[in-house]
């Protein structure tokens, strides 16, 4: 794949200049979602940004697959918050890899000599005559709070007047106390707000003083407008103070995105970001609330920070991010972490990566270390998804569909390792009998590649999407909340269930 992330490519994006390439799908019938639910997004002042889709790719012509690891999970919960309340989530909105990643799987103990665990496996497709699905899936192992880094956080919050509901400032102020709860007696916390004017509300304080954090977490009111530059300028202040080896320093944002007022524009803020990045300190955006929501602008601000982008729509979902993924949340093992598959030729004809469009990185740039890729914190999960078209000889032996290189740098390195994985397991003879981790992760897939509107994804039934989820589920409680989720999707699509319960 060789679609550079840049700056080009969003201006592209905007004015809708964008294109991806359609492969030969036979045909499908579709049915479009209602118009005056994706033009209800467009008119409450939410911005999101339409990436493409990656094409379909001749494996004789381009064997390499490389992307930055991503392990963001807003645009899932962006998407359940919509449809629980009654409208589909805007097609600009849903990223598959933040889809997939928001789900837990089953891994085995890290490779020897990496800090990576790996899978890779393969069915036959059910949506997709003569398609098998190629599951890749990295991951690291979780630290417990004893085994993890002291963490000097800086809470920056928009206090402005767009915040000023229960679902953005209050629901803010529960996610604070429940991180606050977290963490432990080698850490501290400072708060910074912004609105008209900032402020810093806290000085770094430690968990001997738990009860002053959270005093000063109730205290926060919203109103005023928005000057994120000069909030970053002074939660920065506060995180340098952290900084210090065996550490982590980390400036996490609580906000809508709507920054509006202020001297400096986005990119400004991309460029502080990205500096303080290098210096040790990195930044993680927590999003609330609809209505005005800049999807976009938090993602970036994420990205460059070398931290997480997540979006709050509940207190669990709040629980999920700050208490069971704690550690993940807080402390990098690896950064600048680039994945490549290099897929047989002789084996795989054609293949088709579902998601990481804003993610994609030029094959030759796989190896230079000054590109800029993803983080990975401890206990993270990045799933990758392909459909892909095999050879004769691939139909034959259905196995050694090629191999995975992971390259990473250290957290506090500037020189990267690389590790090679071949894909040796033969895949399943069947969807049914393929594991229940690759039936569920396979159905994430397709259900957001329906819901962005992918010309492949057309002729794919969310019945049918349902019932695979449904029978990969098992009594996970997060998995069967997605089932329900396609169930919604589908009846908001007018689309009558055929599948019998």
């Amino acid at each position: 794949m060789r679609h550079l992330r840049s700056v080009a490519l969003v201006l592209l994006a905007a004015c809708g200049g964008y294109k991806s390439a359609r492969a030969p799908s036979g045909g499908y019938a579709y049915e479009p979602a209602p118009s005056s639910i994706a033009a209800s997004d467009v008119q409450s002042g939410e911005s999101y940004t339409d990436w493409g889709k990656n094409p379909w790719v001749d494996t004789s012509k381009d064997h390499l697959s490389t992307f930055a690891a991503d392990v963001d999970t807003a645009s899932y919960t962006i998407a359940r918050r919509k449809l629980n309340e009654g409208a589909l989530p805007p097609k600009e909105s849903v990223r598959v890899e933040e889809f997939m990643n928001y789900f837990s799987y089953s891994f085995a103990a890290p490779q020897p000599g990496s800090p990576f665990s790996v899978i890779m496996d393969a069915a036959p497709s059910p949506l997709g005559v003569g398609h098998h699905i190629l599951r890749v899936g990295v991951a690291t192992k979780a630290k417990s709070q004893a085994e993890r880094k002291p963490a000097h956080l800086v809470f920056l919050v928009d206090v402005s007047g767009s915040m000023g509901s229960a679902d953005k400032i209050g629901l803010a102020q529960q996610s604070l106390r429940i991180l606050t709860e977290n963490l432990g007696p080698q850490d501290s916390v400072s708060l910074v707000t912004y609105a008209g004017s900032t402020r810093v509300v806290l000085e770094p304080t430690g968990m001997e003083d738990r009860d002053k954090i959270f005093t000063a977490i109730d205290q926060l009111s919203a109103g005023g407008s928005t000057a994120m530059a000069s909030g970053l300028d002074l939660a920065y202040e506060q995180a340098m103070k952290g900084v210090m080896p065996g550490a982590n320093a980390r400036v996490i944002v609580l906000s809508d995105g709507d920054a509006n007022v202020g001297p400096q524009g986005h990119e400004a803020h991309l460029r502080i970001i990205a500096e303080r990045a290098k210096k040790g300190v990195t930044l993680s955006t927590i999003g609330f609330g609809m209505g005005n929501y800049k999807d976009d602008q938090m993602e970036q601000l994420a990205n460059k920070g070398n931290g997480n982008n997540y979006y709050i729509d509940s207190v669990s979902a709040a629980r999920k991010v700050f208490e069971t993924q704690l550690g993940a949340t807080l402390e990098v093992v690896a950064k600048d972490v680039k994945l490549q598959v290099d897929f047989d030729p002789a084996i795989v004809a054609k293949y088709r990566l579902i998601g990481y469009e804003n993610r994609n990185v030029a094959d030759n740039d796989f190896r230079k270390d000054a590109v800029d890729a993803g983080e990975i914190g401890a206990g993270h999960q990045v799933t990758a998804m392909y459909e892909i078209e095999l050879t004769p000889k691939g139909l034959a032996q259905n196995s050694g569909f090629g191999v995975v290189r992971i390259r990473h740098k250290a957290p506090d390195g500037d020189a990267a390792t690389e590790n090679a994985f071949p894909m040796t397991a033969p895949g399943a003879a069947s969807f049914e009998s393929a594991p229940a981790d690759l039936r569920f992760a396979f159905a994430v897939a397709a259900f957001a590649d329906v819901l962005r509107g992918a010309d492949e994804a057309k002729g794919w039934s969310l019945d049918k999407i349902a019932n695979v989820a449904r029978e990969a589920s098992g009594d996970v409680a997060e998995r069967t909340e997605l089932v329900g989720l396609v169930e919604k999707a589908r009846a908001l699509r007018g689309t009558p269930s055929t599948v019998a319960r």
